[in-house]
């Protein structure tokens, strides 16, 4: 039995004239960027950097499905934007188990390049910040940490004004006969969205008699999975930040692990939550 196979005549040899993989991915680029700072160079910074900058790519495709998601739910296409958010689900857990390799960095490790890293942080990341507009955590003061970063400062700016994907849910809901209020529909998209108790009948319909209303019994359950992820990734990084510097204040200025602690308590769907509790409530 050989331990290898001929290499069959039909595969491509000669990339003068022929796209190679290499150069389809751009890999020279992509597998040169990273650049330890660390002096002398610390082994596991490369571990550090290769798991930000994965997660930053993954965010930059959860961008890209939720924007289309919010196109095809204007248009009253849910099909296609249930499949959209289906995939974000799958890459939110890729997301959340990444958080294992980087736990594998014990706090002496990291203790001796730490100090490299200077002001930067996961804190300003504009791809996350996006991500939460997108779903509806709006914030403009946000958009003066990329004051001098001025593409990433348009795409916050131009997703501030734009309605979050439970604003077009909505939208497409009120469209089909549901009892949406007005107000709650011409509200100013660029706030952070605010609990409004009037939906919770409205939902308490959808779920009680699902069977009228599957599509959007289906896209509610979608949209609570799609939460629950985000609240799992949240809390992954909080634990791993905990293990790995304890207590310490993060090399953006932030609180650490108590800055993270309160992200726990924001929500982006907070009517799909309360409704659970009505279900099979007497109105």
């Amino acid at each position: 039995m050989s331990a290898t196979r001929p290499i069959e005549d039909g595969i491509v040899r000669d990339f003068k004239v022929n796209l190679s993989y290499g150069e389809y991915l751009h890999l020279d680029e992509v597998l040169n960027a990273q650049h330890p700072v660390s002096v002398p160079e610390h082994h596991d910074e490369l571990l550090f950097i290769l798991q930000h900058q994965t997660s930053e790519l993954w965010l930059k495709l959860i961008i890209h499905e939720l924007r289309a998601v919010l196109r095809h739910l204007a248009k009253d296409e849910l099909k296609p934007a249930l499949k959209g958010l289906a995939r974000v689900k799958h890459i939110q857990r890729t997301l959340t188990e990444q958080w294992s390799v980087l736990a594998t960095l014990t706090p002496t490790e990291y203790a001796q390049f730490r100090s490299f890293l200077g002001t930067s942080s996961g804190f300003q990341s504009y791809q996350y910040r996006a991500v939460e507009f997108l779903l509806g955590n709006k914030d403009r003061r946000m958009l003066q940490i990329f004051d001098d970063q001025p593409a990433a400062r348009e795409l916050l700016a131009e997703l501030l004004g734009t309605p979050s994907v439970y604003d077009e849910f909505l939208h497409l809901l009120a469209r089909h006969g549901h009892p949406v209020p007005a107000d709650v529909l011409a509200r100013d998209v660029t706030e952070a969205w605010e609990f409004r108790p009037e939906l919770v009948g409205v939902f308490q319909t959808i779920y009680e008699k699902a069977e009228q209303h599957w599509e959007a019994y289906e896209a509610c359950e979608e949209l609570v999975d799609l939460e629950e992820n985000f609240q799992l990734w949240r809390f992954r990084h909080l634990k791993t930040v905990e293990r790995t510097i304890g207590f310490k204040r993060g090399t953006g200025g932030s609180s650490g692990v108590s800055f993270l602690k309160a992200a726990l308590d924001l929500t982006f769907f907070p009517e799909l939550y309360a409704v659970r509790t009505e279900i099979g409530v007497p109105r």
